[in-house]
C-alpha cells in the first residue's frame, strides 16, 4: 500500500501546526502507517495544480506568494507520487482570525476541487472531523465531503500509549521539507477545570499527560534529525504536566545546542499556587528567552466570568502576571525578556455589556501603570461549537448584540495598551538576535525569531530570505515593530534533516 499524506496545516489554540511550525497530526500519521509514506503540503499541491510546479522569484514590486512558500522536496514531482498513491491522507483544520506571516492554511473548498479527480482512497483528518471554520469559527464551511471514501476519527486523536511509538516512527517526515520548521511537541490533553462555556477541550479529551520518558525521546529523536527549535504546546496548562521541571532540565541536558525551548497555554490560577512557583522558576532557567506563557483571561469582567464559568478571575490574572515579571522580566540572550504572559481577551460571552470592555481596560491599564509587561494580547470574538454550553445557551446573543463595539473596543486596547507596552519590552536599540528573513512586501523583508507568538520586524531593503539576521529595533507600529540590520549571522540555518 502506498500512503500521501497532505498536510493543510491544523491551527488550534492547544496546537500549532502552520509553518513554520510543524504539528503533531502528520507525524503521528506517519508513524501510525509504519510504512514510508510520502509527505507533500497545500503549498506543494497548490504550486502543481495553479502553476505547473513552476517556482518564480518575486519581482521588486510583489509580495512573497505564501500559498507556495512551504514546499518539500517533492514539490517537483506531485504529480507521479499522486498518481502511484493508493490512499491519500488530508489533513486539514480551523483557521484561526488573526493574518499568517508565511503559510496560508488550505480549506475544504480549496482542496476538494484539486484532488476529486485523483484515483486513489481519500480520507479527511484532523480537526476537520468535527467540522471546519474559517477565521476562528466565525465562519463554517460547508461542503460536500463525498469525495472522502472516509472521514478518520481516530487518526485525529491517538491514545498515548500508542503515541508513544507513532511518535518516534513519524519523526522521519522532517526529512522531506526543505526550510526549518519549529517541533510542536504535545505533553497533555484535557483540562482539569474544564468548565469555561465556550471550550471545546473538556468535549474532545479527558485530562490525560503523556509520560515524561515518551516526551523526552520524541524530542531528542528530532534533535537526532538536526532539529533546534521546540515549543512544548498542545496544552491547557504546562504547569498540570506532573513533570514540568524534570523534562525541562532533561531536554537541555540531552540536547545541549538547542536554538529555542518554548511554552505556551498556562492557567494564571495554578502560577499564583506557591508550590508552582519553583515551575517558573525552572521555565525560567531551562528555557529560552522569548517564552510565553498564554493566559487564557478572556474576561476581566467579573460577571462575565461567572457566568461564563471561567478558570480564573481578574484578581488571580493580575497576580500571575506579577509572579511571571517577578521571576521572568530579565532581558535574556536574544534580546527579548525570558518569561512573559500574554493574555488572552474574548468577546462575545454571556453577560457581556459595555462595562465588559471598561473592566478589561482598567486591569489592562493596571498592568502598565504598575510598571509590569505582558508580551502580547490577543483579541478575538467567540466562536461557537456545538456541545459547548455557550452553544446551549445563547449561543451568539451577545455576539449580536455588542458586534458593532467589537472593533472599538479592540483598537482602544490597541492604541491604549499595545503600542506603550510594545515599547517597554522592545525600546529603540533593542538587538534582536536570530531573526529568520520569511518573506518579502515589496521593498521590505519581514522578519521573525522562532518561538511562541514572536515579533514580527520589518526591514527596509531585500533581505536574501531563509537567513538569520540581529535587528536593531527603530520604531514601532502597533503590534510589530520596525529594524535594521545589525548584524548578519554568519552561521547558517540548520535544515539537513537526515540521518
Amino acid at each position: 500500500m502506498v500512503y500521501t499524506i497532505l498536510d493543510c496545516y491544523t491551527d488550534e489554540p492547544a496546537g500549532l501546526g502552520v509553518p513554520p511550525y510543524l504539528g503533531t497530526y502528520p507525524r503521528y500519521i506517519a508513524g501510525y502507517l509504519n510504512e514510508d509514506v510520502s509527505y507533500i503540503t497545500i503549498d506543494d499541491l497548490r504550486l502543481w495544480k495553479k502553476h505547473n510546479s513552476i517556482v518564480k522569484d518575486t519581482r521588486l514590486s510583489q509580495k512573497t506568494d505564501i500559498t507556495t512558500y512551504n514546499l518539500t522536496i517533492n514539490y517537483n514531482n506531485i504529480k507521479n507520487i499522486l498518481d502511484g498513491t493508493d490512499t491519500l491522507i488530508v489533513v486539514l483544520g480551523v483557521h484561526v482570525p488573526g493574518k499568517y506571516l508565511s503559510a496560508m492554511p488550505g480549506t475544504l473548498h480549496e482542496v476538494i476541487p484539486m484532488i476529486k479527480d485523483l484515483k486513489c482512497k481519500k480520507i479527511l483528518t484532523g480537526p476537520a472531523v468535527f467540522g471546519t471554520q474559517l477565521f476562528g469559527g466565525r465562519f463554517f464551511e460547508k461542503a460536500d465531503l463525498s469525495v472522502f471514501d472516509k472521514v478518520d476519527y481516530s487518526m485525529f486523536n491517538f491514545p498515548y500509549n500508542k503515541v508513544k511509538e507513532y511518535a518516534i516512527d513519524g519523526a522521519k517526515i522532517i526529512k522531506q521539507i526543505l526550510d526549518i520548521r519549529m517541533i510542536e511537541i504535545e505533553t497533555g490533553h484535557g483540562c482539569d477545570i474544564g468548565h469555561c462555556s465556550f471550550c471545546t477541550e473538556p468535549i474532545k479529551n479527558k485530562v490525560e499527560f503523556r509520560d515524561k520518558e515518551d516526551v523526552l525521546k520524541e524530542v531528542i529523536e528530532f534533535y537526532k534529525l538536526g532539529c533546534r527549535y521546540f515549543r512544548l504546546g498542545k496544552q491547557t496548562c504546562f504547569y498540570t504536566f506532573p513533570y514540568a521541571i524534570e523534562l525541562l532540565k532533561d531536554i537541555r541536558e540531552k540536547c545541549p545546542d538547542i536554538k529555542v525551548l518554548h511554552i505556551d497555554n498556562v492557567n494564571p490560577v495554578k502560577v499564583v499556587m506557591d508550590k508552582n512557583h519553583e515551575i517558573t522558576k525552572a521555565i525560567v532557567k531551562y528555557c529560552t528567552s522569548g517564552n510565553i506563557a498564554a493566559f487564557g483571561v478572556e474576561s476581566f469582567d467579573k460577571e462575565v466570568c461567572k457566568q461564563n464559568t471561567l478558570n480564573s478571575t481578574p484578581k488571580i490574572a493580575y497576580e500571575a502576571t506579577k509572579i511571571l515579571n517577578k521571576y521572568g522580566a530579565e532581558r535574556g540572550e536574544d534580546g527579548m525578556p525570558r518569561f512573559l504572559p500574554g493574555i488572552n481577551i474574548i468577546f462575545g460571552l454571556r453577560g457581556e455589556t459595555k462595562k465588559t470592555h471598561e473592566e478589561n481596560m482598567f486591569w489592562l491599564k493596571k498592568i502598565y501603570d504598575d510598571g509590569l509587561m505582558m508580551r502580547r494580547i490577543n483579541i478575538r470574538q467567540v466562536a461557537i461549537f456545538e456541545g459547548t454550553s455557550l452553544f446551549e445557551n445563547g449561543k451568539d446573543k451577545f455576539l449580536r448584540k455588542n458586534k458593532k463595539y467589537y472593533w472599538k473596543w479592540r483598537n482602544d486596547i490597541r492604541q491604549n495598551i499595545d503600542w506603550p507596552m510594545l515599547q517597554r519590552i522592545t525600546p529603540k536599540g533593542t538587538v534582536l538576535k536570530d531573526c529568520y528573513a520569511e518573506i518579502y512586501d515589496g521593498n521590505t523583508t519581514f522578519c521573525r525569531q522562532f518561538g511562541t507568538y514572536p515579533l514580527i520586524v520589518g526591514v527596509k531593503g531585500r533581505l536574501e530570505l531563509k537567513k538569520f539576521y540581529d535587528l536593531e529595533v527603530t520604531s514601532h507600529m502597533l503590534r510589530s515593530l520596525v529594524g535594521k540590520v545589525a548584524k548578519k549571522n554568519e552561521l547558517e540555518p540548520i535544515k539537513t534533516y537526515i540521518d
